[in-house]
């Protein structure tokens, strides 16, 4: 990415701002990242309590490292002087990576001054939030604000990615770890004592970090040695809690130590354990000691909190938290038989999160949101979703002969995988009809060029591979478009609209009182045959499967739109589209078709905005089932009653589910 970027002239431009950069240590993301050839200035806290323990960054201490002065101690309660930020915004820069919470007051101070500087740069946001809350107003304001404008969400576990993305972001949150540097952090040849195994212990000493566990586990286990590295409340009690289990003579407390000094305290240990008790109000959120204890070469056992399973699993030994027993078993497995496996995988796993593997991973993010260069030519793949309809979708398949093709089988009908086998298409069986939006993210996940831009061809339309080329050439040629569809006709050789507007309450009124001529803003193009850029699948993520048939491209296209990208025709080319040809029951399509509207507008306007356009859809259609005759007007009073009595609700009947 680094490359890309130099070609649009120089290196990519970042301004970071992150309260916890304080610590020396973490700055290893900036320095990897100007390593790649980034320029990067940060701003940071002047002073921060890190782990129980003040930290100051002193000025000049770090190139392109300006400490700034907070007030607050919470981290996201805290407010920078807006002076040095309002210096910084003032510059140009490719991207603002806000390095803090999207419900920090921090965030929305950053934002405005963003705003007040009309600083016309994206800005990508930092979460670590894997705990789903409803945060007081103003702050679920200010989050949801922060997600629905930001260009891009770095998380460091999976749950908090998801969070971010049901919260309002329109993209793929991308996961990226936490760093370490291998370094500092150099293994040493293990020699353990069965009859005394050491088992270290970092953090803070709180209940939630599962001390008393770990104690438990060394009361149950003789030949345990707890040696704990950390400060907090229950410090002061922590050589009592160690006589009632009688263990006083087998728990060390060498207090809180300072980062430098962690290395050598790795070393000491046998295996580390990270015991953490998820609460209603917390859990673990990375478990950055776990991946510095594997960098060292030391086994690591952890609880099932929160992310730890994510950072731990596969390289080291997850047990259920607050089971001591279970706890005391791993440690013992861990520094037994399986030693030498748990150290090779953390080797692994440390390797996964080196300050250059995430210095590239953010590459790759600010990347995603620059959108100014055209690109290099790309492969393209064909997707298919087909249910049932054989003969209709040969007719689909034939004038793609030869092109990368997937088929995607919502019906599992034997003659369809024939059919492909015969037209040489990888066929693709989901196993049951798990509707469009989830056949077209299977695959995607496992594209045969997992590069490619991607063609979504309906089984009832056709397009020739020459008007395919067209499509892709003006894809290529506008760096900024997401998306492009041809012009498209039916059987009779009748032109269809292919460029709608969003849906909106605004629009839905403007519909209702036979306006709608006058809609304005952003359009995106139907998806019977449409092609996708890769630079935005890669940026919005695929489609949301809560869409079972219908508007999941609508969804996808507005998600994009909000990231930046349009969506356009291309009048140069033709793809014919039967309409509605894998089912005849044009009850249940409607239903589908509604329902979707519904899920759609719920999404992106809330509950309010749906109930609004609900009632503009239902007035509309009533005033159209009075005025229009015959079959027009039947139609209008079918769709008045689905509004009335409400789309998804009228989907149940014919899908049997149950209505959330």
């Amino acid at each position: 990415m680094v490359e890309a970027e130099a070609d649009r002239g120089g290196a990519v431009r970042v301004l970071r701002i992150s309260h916890s950069a304080t610590v020396a240590a973490w700055r290893g993301r900036e320095r990897a990242l100007r390593a790649l050839g980034a320029d990067v200035t940060l701003l940071a806290a002047a002073r921060w309590n890190a782990g129980g323990a003040p930290v100051t960054l002193a000025a000049g201490e770090e190139p392109q490292t300006i400490p700034v002065r907070t007030w607050g101690t919470h981290p996201a309660l805290f407010v920078y002087d807006p002076r040095p930020l309002w210096r910084a915004l003032g510059e140009r820069w490719d991207v603002i990576d806000i390095h803090e919470e999207p419900f920090a007051l921090a965030t929305a101070e950053v934002r405005l001054l963003r705003a007040l500087r009309r600083q016309r740069a994206p800005y990508v946001l930092y979460t670590a939030q894997n705990l789903w809350k409803r945060y007081p107003v103003p702050f679920r304001w200010l989050e949801r604000a922060a997600l629905r404008s930001a260009a891009g969400v770095s998380a460091c576990n999976t749950e908090a990615a998801r969070i971010a993305e049901s919260k309002g972001f329109a993209g793929r949150a991308r996961v990226i770890p936490l760093g370490v540097d291998l370094h500092e952090f150099a293994p040493t040849e293990p020699v353990v004592d069965p009859a005394a195994v050491t088992v270290g212990f970092v953090g803070r000493l709180v209940p939630e970090k599962g001390i008393d566990v770990l104690l438990d586990a060394v009361a149950r286990t003789p030949g345990l040695i707890a040696r704990i590295a950390g400060a907090g409340p229950l410090a002061t009690s922590l050589a009592a809690r160690a006589r009632q289990r009688g263990i006083a003579d087998r728990v060390i407390h060498v207090g809180m130590l300072p980062p430098e000094d962690l290395p050598a305290f790795y070393g000491s240990v046998d295996v580390l354990a990270v015991p953490s008790v998820p609460t209603p109000r917390w859990t673990e959120q990375f478990g950055r000691v776990a991946v510095e204890a594997m960098a060292s070469g030391v086994p690591v056992v952890s609880s099932d909190a929160g992310a730890l399973p994510d950072v731990v699993g596969g390289a080291g030994i997850v047990v259920p938290h607050s089971d001591a027993a279970a706890l005391a078993d791993a440690l013992l497995e861990a520094t037994g038989p399986r030693s030498a496996e748990l150290r090779a995988a953390g080797f692994v796993r440390a390797a996964e999160c080196t300050w250059d593997a995430v210095a590239r991973d953010y590459l790759d993010l600010y990347a995603g949101t620059q959108h100014a260069a055209a690109g290099p030519a790309r492969d393209l793949e064909i997707i298919v979703v087909a249910y049932g309809a054989p003969g209709m979708l040969r007719l689909a398949l034939e004038p793609v002969a030869g092109a990368t093709v997937t088929v995607v089988d919502n019906s599992s009908l034997p003659e369809i995988a024939a059919m492909c086998e015969e037209l040489g298409v990888r066929y693709i069986d989901s196993g049951a009809n798990i509707g469009f939006g989830a056949a077209v993210n299977l695959a995607l996940a496992d594209r045969l060029a997992p590069d490619a831009d991607v063609l979504l061809l309906n089984p009832d339309a056709r397009v020739s591979r020459d008007q395919i080329a067209t499509l892709h050439t003006a894809l290529r040629a506008a760096p900024d478009l997401a998306s492009v569809g041809p012009a498209q006709v039916d059987e009779s050789g009748r032109a269809a609209r292919v460029e709608w507007p969003f849906p909106s309450p605004a629009n839905a009124l403007l519909e209702a009182v036979g306006l709608g001529r006058l809609q304005r803003g952003p359009r995106f193009v139907i998806g019977s045959v449409i092609l996708l850029r890769a630079e935005a699948l890669a940026q919005v993520g695929g489609f949301d499967e809560r869409f079972f048939l219908y508007a999941e491209e609508t969804d996808w296209a507005y998600r994009a739109s909000r990231l930046g990208w349009r969506h356009a025709g291309v009048p140069g080319a033709r793809a014919v589209h039967s309409g509605g040809g894998t089912s005849s029951d044009s009850a249940r399509r409607e239903a589908h078709f509604y329902a979707s509207q519904e899920r759609y507008l719920r999404k992106h306007f809330g509950t309010a905005g749906w109930q609004l356009a609900r009632a503009a859809n239902w007035a509309g259609a009533m005033v159209r089932a009075f005025v229009l005759p015959g079959d027009e007007g039947r139609r209008a009073r079918r769709r008045a009653a689905v509004y009335r009595l409400g789309p998804v609700r009228v989907e149940a009947r014919f899908t049997g589910r149950s209505v959330r």
